[in-house]
């Protein structure tokens, strides 16, 4: 069996730690400076306390790091400070360079690349922790959390590949529920927030899925981005937030060449969209 410290006993880290703990392992918790939330979420979900940060990882052969990403740098300082030299699974929301910068601060410890997807892994939800780094130690993840509500899923060997995974999924499910609000912000200013939501429920439902409409989007682009204007036009009329629309007008633009092309394929749509944006600079809006 396996002792894991678990940094720190969150929404989303006890639940998860909880079924490490249901599979016979030992997870620790740090209760210097957390809160009684804290102490009922790690009781809870069957975890040992341990004073102080040293103590615990003195014991761990692994360190499990799930906190708010802007936590995650000084969460792994912390840890580097005690020279702790085991597995170390980076399993916030953090972009990879930000994951580059947190294996050069541990030093000699071996951090592997993580990523959760999907709700807390409690009352029959499940949850995706993505992976990736060396085969032996996501076998060892595996191990801990095999049978459980905690899906541990291969992302490949290339550090980096689960954070960027969680970086491009969060970026379109954060952005999507941002954009609903502010777009049914908009119709009750208008008292077509009822039409609105009908129009919702004849749209296609995987849209993030639909990968071969791409190009569909880039060959009409050049008329998309001026709607995306007056939609901005009109969230500012209505005192609303217009930076996403404004920023989705500059995003189309970068597609001006593929007007009306009928032929791409949606890898070139998206390699048109890379290579562009490379050289070009947005135009930031006050919205």
């Amino acid at each position: 069996m396996t002792t894991i410290t678990l940094l720190h006993p969150g929404a989303m880290g006890a639940p998860l730690a909880s079924w490490a703990v249901a599979n016979g392992h030992t997870v620790l918790w740090v209760s210097e400076g957390r809160s009684p939330a804290t102490r009922d979420r790690a009781d809870k979900a069957g975890l040992s306390e341990r004073p102080d940060l040293a103590g615990a990882l003195r014991e761990s052969e692994v360190v499990l790091s799930v906190c708010p990403p802007h936590a995650a740098e000084d969460v792994a300082r912390s840890v580097a400070e005690h020279g702790y030299t085991g597995l170390y699974i980076e399993a916030n929301a953090i972009s990879p360079a930000r994951l580059d910068a947190i294996s050069s601060l541990l030093g000699p410890a071996v951090v592997l690349d993580g990523a959760i997807i999907g709700p807390p892994p409690a009352n029959g939800k499940e949850a995706r922790l993505y992976l990736a780094g060396a085969e032996e130690h996501q076998a060892l993840t595996r191990g801990i959390f095999g049978g459980t509500a905690v899906k541990v899923r291969d992302a490949g060997l290339r550090a980096g590949a689960a954070s960027a995974l969680k970086m491009a999924f969060g970026g379109y499910q954060k952005a999507a529920r941002t954009l609903a609000a502010v777009a049914h912000a908009l119709a009750d200013d208008h008292g077509v927030g009822d039409l609105l939501a009908e129009e919702a429920r004849a749209m296609p439902a995987a849209i993030l899925a639909d990968r071969e409409y791409i190009p569909s989007v880039a060959a009409r682009a050049w008329r998309w981005a001026p709607e995306m204007r007056e939609v901005a036009d009109t969230l500012e009329t209505a005192r609303l937030p217009s930076h996403l629309a404004h920023a989705a007008a500059e995003t189309m633009r970068l597609w001006d060449a593929d007007k009306d092309r009928s032929d791409l394929t949606p890898g070139e749509a998206l390699a048109h969209l890379h290579d562009t944006a490379t050289a070009t600079a947005p135009t930031l809006h006050p919205g």
